[in-house]
């Protein structure tokens, strides 16, 4: 039977079948551009907008919860749409991720919704790092006994600890920061240094992208940081996309002798490559009070048993979107082996994609022969109503 696989994350949606290779990564949102007016975009039919400049995002997720059904249905009939998933899904199962602690009352209409209007035959809900630490178990002959997930995305950073595949709920522990977070702290950075950017989101996220890493030395860097001319290694100059001539902006090269365009328009990145993500390691600069991400690692630690710590150091996994700045795995191990007790060993695995490692967990679940055992069927829901369903799924 098929079985459709949705990493449902406040930044994007992942999604495909379990027999897919890869799965399609589609924004989770709505938008509107300023120069046409005549249609709205949904998901990745951004790619069709020709001038991505003043965008207007509509979000299914505030702070993290899904809390506008009105947008997150118009970006699920896109992405279940007939025209690309040409089967009914009546003879569908579904697994879908949602975030942790999340409300009863989102549980309930997310049920309803997918039973009730997709018609899907049965659904399995689970939080994204438990498929993080299925697919991670599977890299090994022998399943590690503990497991510690790291999962950074959008809205925030959660650390989840796992002991033989069962979620430890009392050490669970989030931190309020994630991509959203960068990409606003530098917009109003910018704006307030060289150019205002309020509301070029979109421009503002690629930057922070292209150019953007975790220090490992960060009072060294800022002391380069502050140098002029070649001395000066970290300085970057960023050409923004004007939508004619320069669809996407790029980092301009040092050795590009060709002279400046009278319409380029240059961003001059200098500290604030590296300052704008020390705040998943010191969200405090930004008067967030807060740990870090090292800090409350051994924080979880502190939390559970003596005999449990060394196993999961030596088993930490890194998912979510943030994980693919440049440095932030090492500069994670330095923090937490300087915290940590000498006599542990600590190990940080990234995986390859790991804004897909959850996706590729779920597609292995959905092989696993007590898959069926797992599932809410359609059928069940029927009889037994929506106490039944929340019952049945340890997601928060």
């Amino acid at each position: 039977m098929a079985t459709l696989v949705l990493d449902n994350g406040a930044g994007t949606a992942k999604v495909g079948y379990s027999t897919d290779k890869e799965p399609r990564i589609i924004p989770n949102c709505v938008m509107k551009a300023k120069n046409v007016r005549t249609r709205i975009f949904v998901g990745d039919q951004l790619e069709e907008c020709k001038d991505l400049s003043s965008l207007f995002y509509l979000l299914p997720f505030q702070k993290g919860y899904l809390v506008n059904w009105d947008i997150e249905r118009q970006v699920w009939d896109h992405m279940f749409g007939k025209d690309r998933y040409r089967v009914e899904f009546s003879d569908t199962n579904l697994i879908i991720t949602e975030p942790f602690f999340n409300f009863q009352s989102i549980q309930e209409a997310m049920t309803e919704v997918l039973f009730e209007e997709y018609q899907f035959k049965a659904l399995y809900r689970c939080n994204a790092p438990e498929l993080s630490q299925y697919r991670y178990k599977y890299r090994y002959m022998e399943s590690p006994l503990c497991t510690l997930v790291i999962d950074s995305g959008y809205s925030f950073t959660h650390i989840v600890p796992y002991c033989k595949g069962k979620k430890l709920r009392d050490a669970v522990t989030r931190i309020n920061v994630g991509g959203k977070l960068l990409t606003n702290h530098l917009k109003e950075i910018i704006s307030y240094r060289q150019l205002m950017v309020m509301d070029e989101t979109c421009v503002v996220n690629q930057m922070k992208e292209d150019v953007c890493y975790v220090s490992s030395h960060f009072s060294q860097d800022m002391e380069l940081a502050r140098k002029k001319g070649p001395e000066n290694t970290i300085l970057r100059e960023y050409v923004l996309p004007d939508f004619s001539h320069i669809s996407r902006g790029y980092v301009r090269q040092k050795d590009d002798t060709t002279e400046r365009k009278g319409e380029e328009q240059l961003i001059r990145m200098n500290n604030e490559r590296f300052a704008v993500p020390e705040l998943l390691f010191h969200p405090a600069d930004v008067g967030i009070q807060e740990m870090g991400i090292p800090e409350a690692v051994i924080h979880v630690l502190s939390k559970l048993d003596e005999e449990m710590r060394p196993h999961l150091l030596n088993n930490i996994v890194l998912t979510g979107g943030n994980c693919h700045l440049p440095g932030f795995q090492d500069r994670l191990y330095r923090d937490i082996r300087s915290l940590a007790s000498d006599e542990y060993d600590v190990n940080i695995f990234l995986p390859p994609n790991p804004i897909t490692y959850a996706w590729e967990g779920g597609c292995l679940l959905a092989q696993d022969p007590d898959f069926e055992n797992l599932v809410l069927t359609r059928q069940d829901y029927e009889e037994q109503g929506l106490s039944y369903a929340l019952e049945k799924f340890d997601v928060w």
